[in-house]
């Protein structure tokens, strides 16, 4: 019997997609001729349709396949920037060769106009949609903040929902209608206690309860997902509005966290929740990364009122892609979002943050001695602070993951208790560097900074400050609310900066003949102590993320004293080279090492001296363009292990002839079993597509099914088949392998030798590599530091079991503490918290896919 070949034609909805060089081909040469496609919808709805399909699978296999890495749960499939970029493009040639075909016949109608038009601005309203919102909720936030935290202190008798400020406007310290809550300090350090301890509690309660992401800064990760590795659900709306709620709750508590990272967080939230009401945005995931990177850009506008600084923060320390046209929407939405934060005006100050202040006065030469000494502290600082905080990371990853509210709730507790002695420790962190920042002359007098005679006592208060702001930003730093570390790093370096301020001023009032301070007017104050506090917070900050250019165009646009760009840059610079000497990398950096995740550092200078070949995959899944039966095509999907699978011309000369992903594969069968019952042993067949053929043939996949009821049928998969995959040389050296993978984003790249598959390479093979060599290069031996962990956690037992006894004693035994804690670790010391972190289960709807990577530590 002759056999007669049927197409699954019938319906438009059912088109698939070909090869990378080669698929929607035929919908495409159609469109550019002007001509509609024979029996079916437009090529640009043709084009449309594929993509939604296609993209919808990719996203149920991302939410299917999901592992559990530390505490974030990350799917096993990564954006595949390649095809998103093949995708667009076709899409754009469709409309464009549409719209040609239809001036062909006379000019188009206004609802044509229109939605080009539409299609063409998307971009750009998408982005100042969402710079108006971070705009709108930075603004809001802050109020809530500044009202949270003077609530603590006392009240206002003309309106309990105003902060200090407002109630004493116009006044420079206090006025009668801000009352503190009793004339009885005593009873005012309780309250004070008090409120931040449950303002700790319920914004770690409500992490917990509904959004496990919204927990810390959010800026490694997001590093991350704009890299291509997405976690499920760390940007879903949930995220957004538990880390929006809690923020303000988090920074009044006291804990010496900023809100900076988590503003970032919250804004990149918004901006991948609005990009998403948009169908360009939903299907693309590359397009999706501009919009992200703007919202990044943004979210550090608002936070130091700083447009620009934003904008290169977003290129240095946020992106590895960073192409012209992304920079022109980062800017513009980063001047979205401040316009809305001006226009609403917070503070009614017409400033756009709290500790916004201007400088005056020139600036000495023999001053960059006392900037160099700041700038060694801040490298010393961010040293310090890394190193330590890691540390307790991984304490309490290991100890205290059950823990977490119980933890946020106590760091809030003995912040309380040992900041409120301290004048510069019980003010919220902004506002104490607004403090710090300002001149003595015509200024507010906090404290008595500016008088002689106390200078001695608050060199000695800054100092305690200083100490203990650092010990609390290594500790609370991680805990299980919004926490970021810019701003708590800022307010170190001010309190020191400005301890060096008023010594220098000390002595120079002291010795005002010394030829050292010659460069001194005799008629006007020579050192302004605020200045240094001003350099300090810049040190400090550039200590700790490893930033210099973004560092001082923030601080000059805090300021606008152009004649300070100089010292700001001596100081950063300075910063930088001490941080190098201990290591690359700021704290965001060094969170992605600890927690294991695979991004490649574009800052990293890599040079292992070998070739790919040394970490490819030899053992490979290929496919024969013949031989193989539906059967077997279906139990290779069972295994969701795969990302793709090579074709070959036969398992005997391996010859590479091309690439097809398990998603496309998976959608084809999926498709072509609905059409009709399938034969398992019907012959598959992945011959790639000719390119220079012409496109005549249908766009779906043509199953020849022979008349006899037995017999098998043939089932044409070349229409997915990428003809040109990303290929390498075995012999290529590892380091332009890993620069692919940055500048190009494959999913994978096959290794091929004269024409021959040798095998495949992903970025989770090179950074498996990367990371075997970093720890074969500096072993460490880590029994020392787990033997004080045990130590030290053994110690929190004891006093925890202490409490619980005099706390059941005390009530006559009608509060058990210890009963719930023995029922919930094992009072002799054996086990902890767990490494996987339970409390961060995650449970919100992902947006994408990501890999899982082993830890670094």
């Amino acid at each position: 019997m002759n056999a007669r070949s049927t197409s699954f034609s019938r319906n438009p909805h059912l088109a698939p997609r070909r090869s990378l060089s080669s698929r929607l081909s035929f919908a495409v040469s159609h469109a550019e001729r002007g001509e509609p496609v024979p029996g079916r919808a437009p090529a640009e709805t043709l084009i449309e349709e594929e993509i939604a399909e296609i993209k919808r699978y990719e996203v149920r296999r991302a939410h299917e396949t999901v592992d559990i890495v530390g505490p974030f749960e990350l799917t096993r499939t990564t954006p595949d920037w390649v095809q998103d970029a093949a995708r667009e493009q076709a899409r754009r040639k469709a409309r464009r060769r549409r719209a040609a075909g239809i001036y062909d016949h006379g000019p188009p109608g206004w609802r044509f106009r229109l939605r080009e038009s539409y299609d063409a601005a998307q971009g750009w309203i998408v982005v100042t949609i969402v710079g108006a919102a971070i705009g709108f909720n930075a603004a809001l936030l802050s109020i809530i903040t500044e009202w949270l935290s003077d609530i603590k202190l006392g009240h206002c008798t003309t309106g309990f929902y105003l902060n200090e400020a407002f109630c004493c406007w116009g006044e420079d310290s206090g006025c009668p209608e801000w009352k503190r809550w009793t004339w009885f300090e005593p009873f005012n350090y309780f309250i004070y206690i008090v409120a931040a301890t449950f303002f700790a509690f319920v914004a770690a309660t409500l992490v917990k309860s509904f959004a496990p992401y919204a927990a810390g800064s959010g800026i490694s990760e997001i590093k991350c997902i704009i890299g291509g590795f997405v976690m499920k659900g760390f940007l879903g709306i949930w995220t957004l509005v538990i880390k929006s709620v809690c923020l303000p709750l988090a920074i009044s508590s006291g804990l010496s966290v900023g809100k900076e990272g988590p503003t970032v967080h919250y804004a990149v939230c918004t901006g991948n929740v609005i990009s998403r009401l948009f169908e360009k945005y939903r299907r693309n995931a590359s397009k999706t990364r501009e919009i992200l990177s703007a919202s990044a850009a943004a979210g550090v506008a608002v936070a130091f009122g700083s447009p620009i600084g934003g904008v290169l923060f977003s290129l240095e320390e946020m992106c590895n892609y960073f192409p012209l046209r992304t920079m022109w929407r980062s800017y513009f939405c980063a001047l979205v979002a401040t316009a809305v934060l001006a226009a609403m005006n917070p503070f009614r100050t017409g400033q756009l943050v709290m500790f916004q202040v201007s400088y005056d006065r020139e600036w000495h030469f023999f001053e960059i001695v006392f900037y160099i000494i700041i700038g060694v502290f801040g490298g010393l600082y961010g040293a310090l602070v890394i190193k330590w905080n890691l540390r307790v990371q991984a304490f309490r990853k290991k100890y205290l993951a059950k823990y977490a509210i119980l933890e946020a709730t106590l760091l809030a507790l003995a912040t309380a208790i040992v900041s409120y002695p301290n004048a510069f420790l019980r003010i919220e962190m902004t506002e104490s560097m607004e403090i710090l920042f300002l001149q003595c002359e015509g200024a507010e007098d906090y404290a008595g900074l500016c008088e002689p005679e106390k200078r001695f006592a608050n060199v000695v208060s800054l100092i305690i400050a200083t100490v203990l702001r650092i010990f609390l930003v290594i500790i609370s730093y991680g805990c299980k609310v919004p926490a970021g570390i810019f701003v708590p790093s800022m307010a170190v370096g001010a309190s020191f900066g400005r301890t060096v301020g008023i010594i220098v001023q000390a002595i120079q009032q002291a010795n005002p003949q010394s030829g050292f301070f010659a460069a001194c007017k005799p008629d006007e104050p020579c050192i302004t102590p605020g200045t240094y506090a001003f350099l300090g917070a810049a040190a400090a900050l550039s200590g700790v993320m490893h930033i210099t250019i973004s560092v001082v165009v923030i601080m000059f646009e805090l300021t606008g004293a152009l004649t300070y760009i100089l010292p700001t840059m001596i100081v950063v610079g300075v910063t930088k080279a001490v941080s190098e000497l201990f290591g690359k990398g700021g704290i965001a950096d060094r969170m992605i090492w600890f927690s294991g995740f695979p991004f490649l550092d574009n800052k990293e200078e890599r040079n292992f001296g070998v070739s790919v070949s040394e970490v490819m995959r030899t053992s490979v899944v290929s496919l024969p363009v013949s031989g193989l039966t539906f059967q077997q095509v279906e139990r290779l999907l069972a295994d969701d292990k795969y990302q793709g699978f090579p074709i070959v011309e036969d398992n005997a000369s391996n010859i590479l002839v091309g690439y097809i992903g398990y998603t496309e594969l998976r959608y084809a069968v999926d498709r072509l079993r609905r059409e009709r019952p399938l034969n398992p042993s019907a012959k598959c067949l992945f011959t790639p597509p000719a390119q220079a053929r012409p496109p005549i043939t249908p766009i779906t996949p043509t199953v020849a099914v022979n008349a006899e009821p037995m017999s098998s049928t043939t089932l044409d998969f070349s229409r997915y088949v990428d003809a040109t995959p990303v290929t390498a040389h075995p012999r290529l050296p590892l380091e332009t392998v890993m620069e692919l993978f940055q500048k190009i984003g494959p999913r994978v790249i096959l290794i091929e030798y004269h024409g021959k598959l040798s095998g495949l390479v992903t970025v989770k093979d090179c950074l498996k590599y990367q990371f075997m060599v970093e720890a074969s290069e500096n072993p460490k031996d880590d029994n020392r530091i787990i033997e004080g962990q045990e130590q030290l956690w053994g110690l929190m037992v004891k006093v925890g079991c202490w409490v619980s006894d005099k706390v059941s004693s005390m009530t006559g035994g009608r509060i058990q503490l210890s009963d719930q804690f023995e029922r919930r670790h094992d009072l002799r010391g054996r086990g902890g918290g767990g490494g996987g972190g339970a409390i961060l289960d995650g449970t919100e709807d992902g947006v994408d896919e990501g890999l899982e990577m082993e830890s670094r530590r």
